[in-house]
């Protein structure tokens, strides 16, 4: 037989094996037959139609697999009960055996808390990935974080995703977080079902929160379902599409009892169902049509024109119920089914290198090149695992795969799948699948192809750190171990940042809030066994001086053998605003007072001497020094002896010179609801922050302030504390000035105080 070859006729089929075939080839060019080969090592020819009819179906098999495939993510403000619905969830579709509570007051805590400290403190700190089945359709499920704190988290898990559930609470309502989530889910363009949980509080109000969602988050939006009382009342649920009454029973609700209609509220329901038609018919044509016609509207007419308004992201379906009570999770996890896209039904583009970042629909489907998506990045037991979404093609154990990114070409030693921590290893995994695989070096945001295409998707959009800590192991001993924590933690969170302070040597980290960077702390002694002191970071001050100043210093030292002598003689003065450098050396000696060799080293003392100045031992800067006069001696001049002449010579006129210090002043730019407004500013003027700019965008007031940054420590909390949570702000350095008299007369006493210590 001919060299086998693969042939691009026969990817397909290669591509999509997933029962026996291992492979297909095609003899040779000019042959009409192909060769499969099978698992258990049979070869059979076929003829090319024979072939083309295989591969139809082969196509029917994956079209199949990929229509009964979800990938949803579970996003809300902090404690809607994001946790729970997932533990619910993962309980009704028979993944976990018994339900646990989030702050694992049992001692086990919900299965997608897998952290110790997640479990301590009842929040979420990482999203985590799951899978579940329900009625034939296999479901990944990403849990995310609430905290703004943990935003990144968020933002990968819905740059990935295909669906979405917002979950609100019936008592709380449209939070601040719900917005910020809710704002999130626009840019990635991801479809979303809303889900009103918790009406078995106090004061549950589905109604309020539904109207809430279209003032507050604009969304066109609807409930499919009505509640059978409320509070300590709530029954059961009435699903306005099929028009049934749905009650649940059990230790754990897993049990759903179908019966009609209330008679007390089937005026309700027929209002309920009306408002439904009308909000779907005005973004649905096929139903408008329908509707307007006074035809009958049949359940399934309705639940299609749901669907297709969903997935056009022109409505939001809103249901109902309570987690915990374990009330109207199974109508939910059909609402995800039945109106969320599988992966084929969603446009996903990538880039293409080879033709300049030109945009390429991928199909989404297994037929093709491989692209895949590294989303997440967690440091494992057995070393780095990366989190993928496969976007196109087949990924096997074995393969080869490139990162697009860096050009490597890696072989893939094992592919699991994730249960929360739990692993299950797979031999491969298809288009729309999200996966993970481990010691494959990369970064979060890498691309990965089977080598054939030179493709990369867009990456997540990853906010600036707005905060800084200075940190330091207590121990020496601890050091290695410290910096093998605080890498692995940048490489995991695109948002935390290490730096080192050049100027006090300090290690200082930066994230998106005093939680985010608490938690890192406290990682790092759980996780790795060091203690680490946390301080405040030393801000950058500066010096600098504000008139001109004379010296003329001799430094004489005779203490046997050769002695010491230098003169220098001359002033300084600030540097002329706006000068490009921020110190300035000039020799105005005419003659030879001081030899030209000894220049350098008079230069080099004054650079030495303004590293620190004598007010609060800060660098000085905008100084000119100019060298007027000296003296020096036959022998026992020296580089030496004229170098710390000048260090002595500024030290002696720089009082006079009426130094002032300057610190960093910031450039401040804060959104907040316009009813905080007046909170907001309050709190600017108190932190000596002077405001530039006011302006209005839409129901939010924009302000923009210079501050000075000594006095914005804390006031990521404070503006959250001010503005419920709904203020947002970031921060950039605009210049250093000078300090009022009084803070620098603080600063100098504090400065002395910690000198006498000393």
């Amino acid at each position: 037989m001919a060299r086998l070859v693969r042939s691009p006729a026969t990817r397909l089929l290669y591509a999509i094996s997933s029962e026996n075939i291992l492979s297909s080839y095609v003899s040779s060019s000019s042959s009409p037959f192909a060769v499969l080969l099978f698992e258990n090592g049979q070869r059979r020819a076929f003829s090319v139609g024979n072939l083309a009819r295989a591969k139809e179906e082969k196509e029917a098999w994956w079209k199949e697999a990929m229509e009964k495939l979800r990938n949803i993510g579970i996003s809300a403000h902090i404690d809607s009960g994001k946790t729970t619905l997932t533990e619910r969830i993962l309980y009704y579709t028979g993944k976990i055996h018994e339900i646990h509570e989030v702050r694992g007051r049992d001692g086990v805590g919900a299965k997608m808390d897998s952290m110790d400290l997640e479990r301590e403190k009842g929040i979420t700190i990482q999203s985590a990935a799951t899978y579940c089945t329900w009625k034939d359709y296999q479901v990944n499920i990403i849990d995310t974080p609430g905290h703004v704190d943990f935003t990144i988290e968020v933002e990968r898990a819905l740059r990935v995703l295909d669906g979405a559930i917002l979950v609100l609470c019936s008592v709380g309502g449209v939070q601040s977080q719900s917005i910020t989530v809710d704002r999130q889910m626009r840019r990635y363009e991801v479809p979303r079902l809303a889900f009103i949980n918790k009406l078995d509080r106090m004061g549950a109000d589905p109604w309020k929160v539904l109207n809430q969602a279209r003032s507050k988050l604009r969304h066109h939006c609807a409930a499919l379902q009505v509640p059978i009382g409320l509070e300590e009342e709530l029954q059961g649920l009435v699903d306005l599409v099929q028009l049934k009454a749905y009650h649940f029973h059990g230790s754990s609700g897993e049990k759903i009892v179908t019966s009609d209609i209330p008679t007390n509220m089937e005026a309700l329901v027929a209002e309920k169902r009306r408002e439904l038609i009308e909000v779907v018919s005005e973004v649905d044509d096929q139903l408008a049509e329908a509707f307007l016609n006074d035809e009958p509207i049949s359940p399934s007419d309705l639940e299609m024109a749901i669907r297709r308004a969903t997935i056009a992201r022109k409505f939001i379906p809103v249901f109902m119920g309570s987690a915990f009570k374990n009330k109207g999770v199974q109508p939910l996890l059909d609402g995800v089914l039945n109106y969320l896209p599988c992966p084929t039904e969603v446009s996903n583009h990538a880039l293409d290198q080879n033709k300049n970042e030109e945009k390429v629909i991928l199909s989404g489907t297994p037929v093709g090149p491989l692209v895949a998506l590294a989303f997440k990045l967690e440091e494992g037991r057995f070393g780095q695992l990366t989190y993928l979404r496969i976007y196109e093609g087949v990924i096997r154990k074995g393969d080869f795969i490139t990162n697009i990114n860096t050009g490597k070409k890696i072989k893939v030693p094992r592919l699991v799948r994730m249960h929360s921590d739990e692993m299950e290893d797979i031999q491969e995994a298809h288009a729309g699948q999200i996966v993970a695989v481990f010691g494959v070096d990369c970064a979060s945001g890498d691309t990965f192809t089977d080598g054939s295409v030179r493709y990369t998707m867009t990456s997540m959009s990853v906010p600036e750190p707005v905060m800084s800590l200075a940190v330091s192991p207590v121990s020496k001993d601890f050091g290695g171990q410290f910096s093998k924590a605080l890498n692995r933690f940048q490489k995991e969170d695109p948002t935390f940042r290490v730096g080192l302070d050049a100027e006090s040597g300090q290690t200082i980290i930066s994230g998106m809030g005093e939680l985010h960077l608490d938690i890192y702390v406290e990682r790092m002694k759980r996780e790795y066994k060091v203690d680490a002191t946390v301080g405040k970071p030393r801000v950058n001050f500066r010096e600098t001086v504000t008139q001109r100043a004379e010296f003329d210093y001799l430094h004489k030292k005779q203490s046997g053998g050769q002695g010491q002598y230098g003169r220098v003689c001359g002033y300084i003065e600030p540097l002329p605003e706006g000068s490009p450098t921020k110190f300035e050396f000039e020799n105005m000696i005419i003659g030879q007072a001081i030899p030209s060799n000894f220049i350098p080293a008079i230069e080099k003392g004054f650079k030495e001497a303004a590293n620190s100045g004598s007010l609060i031992g800060h660098p000085v800067e905008n100084i000119l020094v100019v060298l007027t006069d000296g003296a020096s001696h036959a022998v026992d001049s020296s580089e030496l002896a004229f170098k710390l002449a000048s260090i002595y010579a500024f030290r002696q006129c720089y009082a006079a010179a009426k130094p002032v210090i300057l610190e960093p002043v910031m450039l401040v730019e804060l959104k907040a609801p316009t009813e905080f407004q007046g909170t907001v500013t309050g709190d600017i003027n108190k932190r000596k922050g002077v405001i530039v700019g006011n302006d209005q965008e839409g129901d939010d007031c924009v302000i923009t302030a210079h501050v000075p940054l000594n006095n914005m420590f804390g006031y990521s909390t404070a503006l959250r504390s001010m503005t419920q949570g709904k203020g947002e702000f970031t921060m950039e350095y605009k210049e250093h000035s000078s300090v009022p008299q009084d803070v620098q007369m603080q600063l100098v006493n504090t400065y002395k105080a910690s000198k006498g210590a000393e």
